[in-house]
């Protein structure tokens, strides 16, 4: 079924809507809350939690890319969750890997609702100059948690020559970063 029809059921609040957003979409969901918690029931959870979401937030809301709304949805609360169980177990994985290597990217402004929508526009801008491969490879790495291997794998590249890259493309986002103005 495609995503038009999917989001009419959700406007006319047929519960069909669910069961065809799980079969389109279930797994493409769990990957993202699965690659950030390394657990499948915390997973499943999460996606499961991204449903309730969008039955919740459908309508009002009526999003032009169902597959990037939901993934959106998944990851936050994939992220919210493990920040809640890594704050009790501190033991948080590749996770901590992943948003270690963003920190010296991240803006420490005074106003994190500013810095959010600026830090949005300038990174839209940013990954926009990136060559298509580099652009995947960032966006693989820092939104879908991806491990360094895999990316290596999908690409046909070695895992230094990910490395290097994701880490060459950190520094060109610090200098356009600061180059803006914001705060790190």
């Amino acid at each position: 079924m495609d995503d038009s029809k999917i989001i009419a059921l959700y406007m006319a609040r047929s519960e069909q809507a669910i069961s065809e957003t799980s079969e389109k979409y279930g797994g493409y969901c769990y990957s993202i809350a699965y690659r950030i918690l390394q657990s499948r029931e915390d997973a499943q959870e999460c996606v499961n939690d991204t449903y309730l979401r969008a039955w919740n937030a459908i309508p009002p809301n009526h999003p032009k890319q169902l597959q990037t709304y939901l993934g959106k949805i998944t990851r936050n609360l994939a992220l919210n969750r493990w920040q809640m169980l890594s704050a009790q177990k501190r033991d948080a994985g590749q996770t901590v890997q992943i948003l270690d290597e963003l920190l010296e990217c991240l803006p420490a402004g005074e106003d994190p609702a500013l810095d959010k929508l600026l830090l949005k526009d300038v990174l839209d801008r940013f990954l926009g100059t990136l060559p298509v491969q580099t652009r995947k490879m960032f966006v693989r790495r820092y939104w879908y948690m991806s491990p360094v291997k895999e990316i290596a794998e999908e690409y046909g590249l070695s895992e230094s020559k990910v490395t290097v890259t994701l880490f060459r493309t950190r520094k060109k986002l610090k200098t356009v970063l600061e180059k803006e103005g914001i705060d790190l």
